[in-house]
């Protein structure tokens, strides 16, 4: 029965200093509030700091009763007493979060009058990427916009960053007009707000485009040796290789011929060359967006890979020819 009875006691001890206090802010300039910044997660200590004259002492935030000398009156089992001296009366908060910012003060009674020191918590949140475009393929020339949301307090920056180019760009949105090949790969959204270390995420674009052959190779081989045209070419998706001769598909069962393509090159094998592989050939090269074609050539040794070419001119063109440069000649 004791207990009930002194907590009712202490309560109404505490409302009466409080009723002082106000009394006293009233007639009197309060001090302005310190603030105290903590990290969201980390511990806050609250002290104040009093004398042996001091007869009452407890810490409120805003309306709410935390502790009364050593009696505790928050139910939050993050708030703790961690000193109770004739000098220092103080309190901690595990793991700070938001709700847990805002004016503390702690209130004590000497024994002339109240008193008052006042401390505002300021709860940083480290910032914190919540939401970011996926992963995305396009066609070469269209439009891409890419969103990067972070939150955090104070207010974080977002970076968008291209990791191969490094190019930089600030701002939750990054647009990128008629996107094209060399644009493409891993995008880095970087947000910051000086609390803790930055946060990313990376977002890949792939950029598809036809088809472009970038490289050949012709070939020279006597008969009975063997050869090799290759042909490669630069495509997303990857391109699909076929050969020709003569405007006829070419497969590796056919006698004599093997063809072998990886991802960005295809090449032609002939182990045994004949008298009828020689001449010219086709590389096509293809995927959904379009198709590239080149020619290539199988030759005898000794016969040029670049034919010149050779013009004639007929009897009678090189008649009239002569007639005209004797007119010329005949009115000089």
């Amino acid at each position: 029965m004791n207990v009930p009875l002194q907590r009712v006691s202490l309560a109404s001890m505490v409302i009466v200093m409080l009723t002082q206090v106000l009394l006293v802010q009233f007639t009197e300039i309060a001090s302005p509030a310190d603030n105290y910044t903590v990290c969201q997660g980390d511990n806050a200590t609250l002290s104040c700091f009093i004398d042996e004259n001091v007869t009452r002492v407890a810490w409120l935030n805003r309306s709410n009763i935390l502790y009364t000398g050593k009696d505790k009156w928050s139910i939050d089992r993050r708030v703790q007493l961690v000193t109770n001296t004739k000098t220092e009366f103080s309190i901690v908060i595990t793991k700070v979060d938001m709700a847990d910012e805002g004016l503390y003060t702690c209130s004590y009674q000497t024994q002339d009058r109240p008193h008052t020191s006042q401390v505002y918590l300021i709860v940083q949140v480290p910032a914190q990427i919540v939401n970011i475009s996926s992963n995305i393929t396009v066609n070469e020339g269209s439009n891409v916009n890419l969103m990067c949301l972070a939150v955090g307090k104070p207010e974080p920056t977002v970076t968008w960053r291209q990791l191969k180019e490094g190019f930089s760009s600030e701002g939750e949105l990054l647009e990128i007009t008629e996107i094209n090949r060399q644009q493409a790969g891993d995008y880095e959204c970087i947000t910051s707000n000086g609390v803790s270390a930055p946060d990313s995420k990376k977002v890949k674009i792939t950029v598809n485009y036809p088809p472009s052959i970038t490289d050949v190779k012709n070939a020279q081989s006597p008969v009975g040796k063997s050869a090799v045209l290759r042909c490669e070419a630069m495509a997303v998706p990857p391109a699909e290789f076929e050969w020709f001769k003569d405007d006829k598909r070419l497969y590796t069962s056919m006698e004599g011929i093997k063809i072998q393509n990886e991802r960005t090159w295809s090449v032609l094998l002939f182990s045994n060359v004949t008298s009828r592989h020689y001449g010219n050939y086709t590389c096509l090269a293809s995927n959904k967006l379009g198709s590239f074609n080149t020619s290539l050539r199988l030759l005898k040794p000794g016969v040029p890979l670049n034919r010149g070419v050779t013009y004639t001119i007929s009897p009678l063109l090189l008649g009239l020819f002569s007639s005209v440069f004797i007119l010329l000649l005949r009115t000089i």
